[in-house]
């Protein structure tokens, strides 16, 4: 006597047969499976249907979802566009850190941005962004490979930021020309908002901030 065909056999039997419910259609109205969305007992031909719309449904969603990326960056684009046009056309060197803070502040809508340089050629060593920046700082802007995001953690870069609010969060953006080249400044982004920069955050775009700001300020290293 022959084994009686257990649910294995049969699913290898229609992998092998797709032809099957061509040749009896009337067993697609007959056989029946539970629904999760209905509750009860549908025919295979209205699951299949469930099937297809669920995943349609979630090729919609993604599609939102692309969408709305899209359109943040394209929003991101756009205004590191206009910031970077206003980096040149910057009146002259001292305007440029000015200018580039300022910049960031209102066109990204970040509550507060600061820098310092250090090794500035003479002819800025005066200036507010060429005051002196401890060795601790410098040691931690070199350390930086890429920009830092999180908690305030008493920085002494954060107590640049002239604020009447407390700052609980930053970005730090190292400035230099390179991977491998000398560090000579950083840029600070700060905010009361404890959640603005987190270490979460990606910083790709934070990195491009810092190249091109240092690129722009690289005129005034010695």
């Amino acid at each position: 006597m022959e084994a009686p065909m257990n649910s294995n056999d049969i699913a290898e039997y229609l992998s092998n047969n797709p032809h099957f419910f061509e040749e009896h259609a009337e067993l697609l109205s007959k056989v029946k499976l539970s629904s999760p969305l209905l509750g009860r007992a549908i025919s295979l031909q209205e699951r299949q249907m469930e099937v297809v719309r669920e995943k349609h449904k979630l090729l919609e969603l993604r599609l939102s979802e692309l969408m709305r990326l899209a359109q943040q960056n394209d929003a991101i684009t756009s205004k590191f566009q206009i910031w970077t046009r206003s980096l040149l056309l910057a009146r002259n060197d001292i305007d440029l850190p000015h200018v580039l803070t300022q910049g960031l502040q209102d066109i990204f809508s970040l509550p507060y941005a600061t820098l310092r340089l250090w090794q500035v050629s003479k002819d800025v060593a005066h200036t507010w962004f060429a005051q002196a920046s401890s060795e601790d700082v410098q040691l931690l802007a070199k350390g930086l490979s890429t920009p830092f995001c999180g908690k305030n953690q008493d920085f002494e870069a954060a107590t640049w930021i002239e604020s009447e609010q407390k700052i609980l969060s930053v970005a730090m953006l190292p400035l230099r020309l390179s991977e491998h080249a000398p560090t000579f400044g950083l840029l600070v982004l700060g905010s009361p908002d404890e959640s603005r920069f987190t270490k979460e955050m990606a910083t790709d775009f934070l990195a491009k901030i810092a190249d091109t700001s240092s690129a722009a300020l690289s005129c005034m290293i010695d």
